[in-house]
């Protein structure tokens, strides 16, 4: 230690030293003295920023005053070169023979590999066979890939081997007891990394080689930004890897700092001005691209990157600039490491994307049992695709999210996953996506089942007290599994769902005392139903309301009325349901003729107007039995009620009373039998002797008209007409008096 502090070269690097350590001994003893206090360090990346930027501005201070005093010592002819280098021309000579060399290895081996990237070029060239391209998707098949991929191990392999080449001369030169030179070995791994980063920007813009190209574009694109790349990665690699060494072993650390500081700055200076030139034609030309992106899902990431593609690349080349002089000596392994971490990342993210949307872009096919029995589940399944899709590629963006932060320390994801709080989040979004898998395979298959059924793609089609209660059981299913689905994911995320369903159920218990009504409404509601007391599209008198059931749920029943009025009776109003459309329905006529008439001969035209109802071939269908006259009903002031009865399928009672009033008239009029008017009783008044005088009533008949036969006199009002068959059919009194509605799947709740 001594003869060490006695020279004054030697006691200048050792205070070199000390400085560069001095940050951590400050923050050593400061975290020290903390915990002793009993206080907690600040380790946040805020405070962390803070500590570098203070710490380079103090050490780019102190290097600038030491290259001054070192460049004034040269200016006086001292020197100031480090120990051990009596030899330097000795040293620099066979370091120049090592780059020498090394390049020349280099260039000799890239020619070669030319050869093999041109075969490779037109491998790539070559269309593929019919079966394989019906087989791939997009412009990136596969064997553009694996081009791309050779071409990329065939230049490793040169570097590799020109990086081997000049460790040979290297190890030639120092002699066969000798080591390899400081600077020879600092050369041969700074060339092997720089032209390695050099051989991933030739990969994406291949300039020479179209067809090995990872993307699409111009020549002259790709020659601009390929040459820019490799300059800014020349410069700096070379530069902080071998220039800034070789400087600070000549002379002096604070000079070599000075050196690494202004080569930094230029290709900072440089490279800012290059992107920020170049910030709107990347811009329009990322939203191109998007415009033609396979999906939705790429094209925003474009357009969201070509909004802020220069922002991000001034924070890069920012965090260089400061990384760089903060720590020279890891800078640029750690900005390496950081950018693969990222691109890498990146990278696997776009391709486990894309791989997610060739796998779901095709439809889920199903076995075709399956299909014949749950003909709707397939179609069920593949409408979950696009929500399936979203979430895995949210999860893949966070993932890939996590890398990049993780690569440039601003989260550590190691620690973080090894964490009690890391592992309850992956447990969380594990169980969740457990949870909510098993909640959608649930109401597939349920839905499915229900839905095939109400479909009628069975054997037998559903009655319509089968739709209206499978309706409203799928829709209390759906309800029952996203309740408990709700709170089994808050219990998942840490909620305690205990009060919650306490509370729940105090409320239930007031809403119960509270709506009496309502609970009223459900129970008759359920009751009427599994009784099939009414269906959707039967006619039926309920709550004082004649007219089709429309829409039935769990409470209520809404009918539509003859006039259009649309009613919606809760159940608790309905004492009493009168269903028109059960088993079979009752035409129940009573027709009503004069006192004069003969009730067996209008009992027998009565007959003889339902054979030929009969005949009709829209109406006898519906009819169900012969005609049942029970007789007579009434004798009143207006003349004598007979009751006449026809038996029809449901609903149709009103078609067949239509078509059989018309036939009934025609025969009654054809008989001559009277349907009566309302009677007027005339008096004419009388004397005290109870004489009446005379009336004078004139018949009005004319000498020519012949009298009616005896006992056929015609009744007043009324005109005879031969019987014969009416023209006209019967389609215009076909159907319900209401017109029926088919319900959808919405009409249910």
């Amino acid at each position: 230690m001594a003869d060490l502090l006695e020279n004054e070269q030697t006691r200048k690097q050792l205070i070199e030293q000390l400085r560069t350590q001095a940050p951590t001994v400050k923050d050593t003893s400061a975290a020290s003295q903390s915990t002793a206090s009993g206080s907690v360090t600040d380790d946040s990346l805020p405070r962390r920023v803070a500590d570098s930027t203070q710490y380079f501005l103090t050490k780019l201070l102190d290097d600038m005053g030491d290259a001054t005093a070192a460049i004034g010592a040269m200016a006086r002819g001292e020197n100031i070169g480090g120990p051990g280098m009596a030899d330097w021309k000795t040293t620099l000579i066979n370091f120049a023979l090592v780059i020498a060399a090394t390049v020349i290895a280099f260039i000799v081996l890239r020619l070669l590999a030319a050869r093999i990237f041109a075969f490779i070029n037109h491998w790539a060239g070559q269309a593929p066979p019919a079966t394989v391209r019906r087989r791939l998707a997009g412009p990136a098949t596969l064997r553009k890939i694996a081009a791309v991929i050779a071409a990329l191990i065939v230049d490793v392999i040169a570097i590799a081997l020109a990086g081997a080449v000049g460790y040979a001369v290297a190890m030639s030169v120092a002699g066969p007891n000798a080591s390899v030179g400081t600077f020879d070995s600092l050369f041969v791994n700074a060339f092997v990394a720089v032209e390695i980063a050099k051989a991933l920007v030739r990969t994406v813009f291949a300039t020479r080689f179209a067809r090995l190209r990872l993307f699409e574009m111009r020549d002259e694109v790709a020659t601009y930004w390929n040459a820019w790349l490799c300059r800014l990665v020349g410069i700096a690699g070379y530069g902080m890897l071998v220039i800034v060494p070789v400087i600070t072993a000549l002379f002096t650390a604070a000079l070599g700092n000075l050196a690494g500081l202004l080569i930094m700055l230029g290709m900072y200076v440089y490279a800012i001005r290059v992107v920020w030139r170049n910030r709107t034609l990347i811009r329009e030309r990322l939203v191109l691209r998007a415009s033609v992106a396979s999906t939705a899902f790429f094209a925003t990431l474009l357009r969201l990157l070509a909004r802020v593609w220069h922002v991000l690349a001034i924070i890069y080349f920012t965090v260089l600039l400061v990384v760089s002089q903060v720590d020279p000596v890891e800078a640029l392994p750690f900005m390496a490491r950081a950018t693969l971490q990222s691109v890498v990342a990146i990278a696997l993210g776009l391709l486990v994307s894309a791989i997610l949307t060739a796998i779901l872009s095709h439809p889920i096919r199903l076995s075709d049992d399956m299909r014949t029995r749950l003909p709707l589940l397939e179609a069920r399944i593949n409408s979950y695709v696009p929500a399936t899709l979203k979430g895995l590629r949210f999860i893949t963006l966070v993932v890939v999210l996590l890398f990049v932060l993780d690569g440039w320390h601003a989260f550590d994801l190691s620690a973080w996953v090894m964490s009690e709080s890391g592992k309850a989040t992956i447990s969380v979004v594990v169980h969740i996506a457990i949870i909510l898998l098993f909640a959608a395979l649930a109401w597939t298959i349920i839905a499915s089942i229900i839905e095939s059924r109400l479909s009628g793609t069975g054997t037998r089609a559903p009655s319509a007290r089968e739709k209206t209660l499978l309706a409203l059981f799928r829709n209390a299913a759906l309800i029952v599994i996203v309740t408990m689905t709700i709170l089994i994911l808050l219990s998942q995320i840490g909620i305690n769902i205990g009060p919650l369903i306490a509370g729940a159920g105090v409320v239930g218990l007031a809403i119960g005392f509270g709506a009496q009504k309502l609970v009223q409404d459900i129970i008759t509601g359920i009751f009427i139903q599994l009784e099939n007391g009414m269906n959707v599209n039967d006619v039926v008198e309920a709550g004082g309301v004649f007219g089709t059931v429309e829409k039935m749920t769990i409470r209520s029943v809404g009918i539509r009325t003859m006039d259009g009025g649309y009613h919606l009776i809760p159940f608790s109003s309905v004492d009493v349901v009168a269903n028109h459309m059960r088993d079979f329905s009752y035409h129940m006529g009573e027709y009503t003729i004069a006192h004069r008439e003969n009730v067996d001969d209008a009992i027998e035209h009565m007959r003889a107007a339902f054979a030929e109802l009969m005949q009709d071939e829209v109406l006898s269908p519906e009819i169900l039995e012969e005609i049942t006259i029970p007789g007579v009903t009434a004798i009143n002031e207006r003349g004598v009620t007979i009751r006449v009865l026809i038996k029809t399928t449901p609903g149709m009672q009103w078609a067949i009373q239509r078509g059989y009033n018309r036939l009934l008239k025609k025969h009654f009029n054809a008989a001559g039998i009277e349907l009566p008017y309302p009677h007027t009783v005339v008096y004419f008044g009388q004397d005290k002797d109870g004489n009446a005088p005379a009336a004078q009533v004139d018949l009005g008949r004319k000498a020519d008209r012949s009298s009616p036969p005896k006992g056929r006199a015609p009744a007043a009002g009324h005109t005879p007409r031969p019987l014969s068959r009416a023209k006209s059919g019967s389609e215009d009194v076909l159907g319900n008096e209401l017109e029926q509605r088919v319900p959808d799947e919405d009409d249910q709740v």
